[in-house]
């Protein structure tokens, strides 16, 4: 950086520095394995759209071509399917206001004792719908829960979970799998649900989110909107394994309405998992 910073021309440069490794390591040496410590790694940049001596929680390995291209002036076209994002363009989403408060494990044993990762309370605006929910279960995942990387995919190794590269910092999980691990009753059926988002009547929205799905019949995740209070209507079912990636669904919003609420229902049993997360409606 000094060496940088003494160029002659530094003052009309604009310089995007990032140092990374492609993966992690094992204390007693070695890589190429699931654990989060061989998963993982750092990203350390400086640049001008960067504040200096911050830390961010919304940042993967696949942000640095993203992160590249953008500084170089290359637009990012979605038909590339990009998992990552640029550092320099921070999102952030209701989820993430949770990250100060969540905990650490209560039945969870694959998950480190010191490691903050879950809640079952919601940001503001959003709810969860339990009344049709099965007893007793992992208490972690009784219902929607809402997590990180770090403690979710240490909750059970070697099943995708590692594969949920595009949500961020804290994300919403309905995972029936790891919920069955522990006695329970009935089945797994859980809602989430949005805040109202404000819509124009008699045109047409978008709604977005990012997913991963991974399936076992009979499970089922459905999305239902309603408008004004009304009654929810399906917008869109999974009923197969969908990867990692953001979902755009156009509503039709109906006439005189003039707002829009989202519910995501997981229903099954000892089957697998469901992840949302940067949840929004706004102009098609």
């Amino acid at each position: 950086m000094a060496a940088v910073e003494a160029r002659p021309t530094y003052a009309a440069e604009d310089w995007l520095i990032m140092v990374t490794a492609d993966h992690g390591h094992t204390d007693a040496g070695g890589h190429g394995g699931s654990t989060l410590q061989e998963r993982q790694t750092f990203l350390i940049a400086t640049g001008q759209a960067l504040a200096p001596g911050s830390v961010r929680y919304d940042v993967k390995m696949p942000d640095v071509a993203a992160s590249a291209l953008v500084h170089l002036g290359i637009p990012l076209d979605p038909a590339w399917g990009l998992d990552g994002r640029p550092v320099q363009q921070p999102g952030r989403d209701d989820f993430d206001a949770l990250r100060s408060a969540l905990a650490t494990r209560v039945d969870e044993t694959g998950v480190p004792a010191a490691t903050v990762g879950f809640t079952h309370t919601p940001p503001p605006g959003w709810s969860v719908d339990n009344s049709a929910m099965g007893g007793g279960g992992v208490a972690e995942w009784r219902g929607w829960s809402f997590t990180t990387d770090e403690f979710w995919t240490q909750a059970q190794r070697d099943q995708n979970r590692e594969c949920n590269i595009r949500a961020r910092n804290v994300f919403a999980v309905a995972d029936g799998d790891e919920w069955a691990d522990k006695a329970f009753t009935g089945t797994f059926d859980s809602t989430l649900v949005s805040p109202a988002y404000p819509v124009t009547g008699g045109g047409t929205a978008g709604l977005t989110y990012t997913t991963y799905y991974r399936h076992e019949a009979p499970q089922k995740g459905e999305v239902l909107v309603s408008y004004d209070g009304g009654s929810p209507l399906s917008v869109r079912m999974y009923t197969g394994d969908v990867p990692s990636r953001t979902e755009t669904i156009a509503l039709q919003v109906p006439a005189g309405a003039t707002s829009a609420r989202v519910r995501f229902r997981y229903s099954g049993g000892n089957n697998w998992y469901w992840v949302i997360d940067g949840v929004g409606i706004g102009r098609p």
